[in-house]
C-alpha cells in the first residue's frame, strides 16, 4: 500500500480539523439545542470517527494503488481529487456546525458529504470491490449525519 501515507495524512488532517472545532460540542449553545431522540451518546462520535477515518485511509490507498497498478493513472488521480474534496467537506462540517452555528448550512454540507462519500464508493468499485464495500459504512454514517443535522436544524430554527 504505497499510498497509505498520503491517505493517512489526509484523513488525519480532516480528523484534526474536526477535533479542533468539535471542542465546542460542550458549549452552552450546543447543550441548549433541541436534539432528536436518535442522537447517539457523545462518546460514540470519537469512536465511530476513528474507525471511519482508518477505513477511509486504507480503502482509499488500496483503490489508488490498484488503479495505478492497472495503469489507470487518470482514474487514480481523479480518485485522489475526489478524496481531497471529501476530506475537506468532512472537516468543514464541524466548523460550520459547532463554530459558525449554521445548522441549516451544516445539514446541506452533510448531504453534500454523503454524495461525495457515495462517489468514492462508485470510483473504488471497479478497481477494488472490497475497498468499495469497506467505504459503505462511511457513506451510511454520513447519511445518518445528514438526517441528524437536518432534524437539529428543523427543531431549532
Amino acid at each position: 500500500m504505497r499510498s497509505i501515507i498520503k491517505t493517512g495524512i489526509g484523513t488525519a488532517l480532516a480528523a484534526g480539523v474536526g477535533a479542533l472545532a468539535s471542542r465546542d460540542a460542550d458549549s452552552r449553545w450546543y447543550r441548549r439545542l433541541s436534539k432528536p431522540p436518535f442522537q447517539p451518546p457523545a462518546v460514540a462520535f470519537p469512536i465511530v470517527w476513528t474507525l471511519l477515518y482508518t477505513d477511509i485511509a486504507i480503502s482509499s490507498a488500496v483503490t489508488i494503488d490498484t488503479l495505478r497498478d492497472e495503469m489507470r493513472h487518470i482514474d487514480a488521480a481523479a480518485f485522489e481529487r475526489a478524496l481531497a474534496v471529501n476530506v475537506v467537506l468532512n472537516g468543514a462540517w464541524t466548523w460550520v456546525f459547532f463554530r459558525a452555528h449554521r445548522t441549516g448550512t451544516a445539514a446541506i454540507t452533510a448531504a453534500v458529504l454523503t454524495l461525495s462519500s457515495a462517489d468514492l464508493i462508485r470510483r473504488a468499485a471497479p478497481a477494488s470491490p472490497p475497498a468499495a464495500a469497506a467505504l459503505v459504512p462511511y457513506a451510511g454514517w454520513c447519511a445518518f449525519a445528514t438526517a441528524l443535522s437536518t432534524e437539529i436544524w428543523r427543531r431549532n430554527r
